[in-house]
C-alpha cells in the first residue's frame, strides 16, 4: 500500500496511473475504520484498477472542539485493516496540508438539501462537509467515489456538489453495514458505554417497526408513535425522527406511489449522537 501525506506526491502518483489508463475508485473517510468502510474499499477495488482511501478528521464539520478532540483516531489499526483488503493508496494529510493557515469552510448552496434534518441541528455542518469533499475530489480526481448510505443526507449533498461544480466523478451510495444486533456501524460506537451499547440496537428495531407501519399510519401519527417508543427508553434521547422524499429530503404532505421515501433518525446515547435510516415502500 502506497502512503502519501502531501497533495503533490499523491497527485504525481495518480497522474502516472491515469497516463496508463488506470481507473481510480475513491473512499474518503475520517479513520477509525470498521467493516462498513472496508466494504466501500472492496467495492472500489472490484470496480476500478486503483483503490484510494483518505483518512482526514475534518475540523470544519464538527459542532464543537470537544467533539473533534474526542473523535477516535486509530491510524495504525486503520492501516492494517486497509492492507487486509488490498487497498492500493492511502492519503493521510495534515490539517495544514488541506487548509494551509485558513481553517474555515466555504459557503455552499445545495438547493435546500443542507437545511433539512441534520442541517436543522448542526449549523454549518454541510459547509464543512462540502469544503473537504470538494477539496479531496479535486486532489484525487477519481472516476468514482463511494459513500455509505448511513449518512444518506451527506450522500445526496455530495451528489449535488459534483453536479453543481461539474466534477467529472460518479458518486455511488452503498448499503449500510450493521452489527449482528442491527446497530449501524459507526466510528462513534466505540465511545458508547456498556449500558448504552446494549440499548443502542433499539434504534434500528424501532425503525424496522416504523417501516412496517408506514402506509397504514400517516406521517404525523407514525412520528408520534416513534416519539412514544423512545419515551420508554430513558437511556436514549430522540433528537428527531422524520420521513422524507429521498431526492428532496423534504417531508411530504402526501405519500405518492411513484416516489421513494426514507425514514431518518438521530438519537443521543449519553453524549454520543447516533444516526440511522431505512428505505420505505
Amino acid at each position: 500500500m502506497n502512503i502519501f501525506n502531501t497533495k503533490l506526491e499523491l497527485k504525481a502518483f495518480l497522474a502516472e496511473q491515469k497516463e496508463r489508463a488506470k481507473s481510480i475508485g475513491f473512499v474518503p473517510t475520517m479513520g477509525a475504520l470498521h467493516q462498513g468502510h472496508l466494504s466501500l474499499v472492496k467495492r472500489a477495488k472490484e470496480k476500478n484498477d486503483i483503490a484510494v482511501v483518505s483518512i482526514f478528521v475534518n475540523p470544519t464539520q464538527f459542532d464543537s472542539n470537544e467533539d473533534l478532540k474526542k473523535y477516535p483516531q486509530t491510524l495504525e489499526n486503520d492501516k492494517e485493516l486497509l492492507e487486509s483488503v488490498a487497498c492500493d493508496v492511502l492519503f493521510v494529510p495534515s490539517v495544514e496540508e488541506i487548509y494551509d493557515n485558513n481553517i474555515s469552510s466555504e459557503k455552499f448552496n445545495f438547493d435546500g438539501l443542507e437545511h433539512e434534518m441534520e442541517g436543522k441541528f448542526r449549523e454549518g455542518h454541510f459547509d464543512g462537509v462540502g469544503t473537504i469533499v470538494k477539496a479531496l475530489l479535486e486532489i484525487v480526481m477519481p472516476n468514482t467515489a463511494y459513500f455509505g448510505k448511513k449518512d444518506f443526507q451527506q450522500l445526496q449533498i455530495v451528489k449535488k456538489l459534483a453536479e453543481k461544480y461539474d466534477l467529472p466523478v460518479k458518486i455511488k451510495g452503498r448499503p449500510i453495514y450493521r452489527e449482528d444486533d442491527g446497530l449501524a456501524m459507526s466510528s462513534r460506537n466505540a465511545r458508547l458505554t456498556k449500558e448504552h451499547r446494549e440499548i443502542a440496537p433499539f434504534i434500528y428495531k424501532t425503525l424496522k417497526k416504523a417501516k412496517k407501519k408506514f402506509g397504514a399510519k400517516d406521517i404525523e401519527e407514525l412520528t408520534k408513535w416513534v416519539k412514544k417508543q423512545f419515551k420508554k427508553e430513558p437511556l436514549l434521547e430522540l433528537e428527531y425522527f422524520t420521513i422524507a422524499d429521498e431526492n428532496t429530503l423534504q417531508t411530504p404532505k402526501n405519500i405518492e406511489a411513484k416516489k421513494k421515501y426514507r425514514a431518518f433518525i438521530a438519537v443521543f446515547a449519553g453524549d454520543i449522537r447516533l444516526i440511522d435510516n431505512v428505505g420505505l415502500k
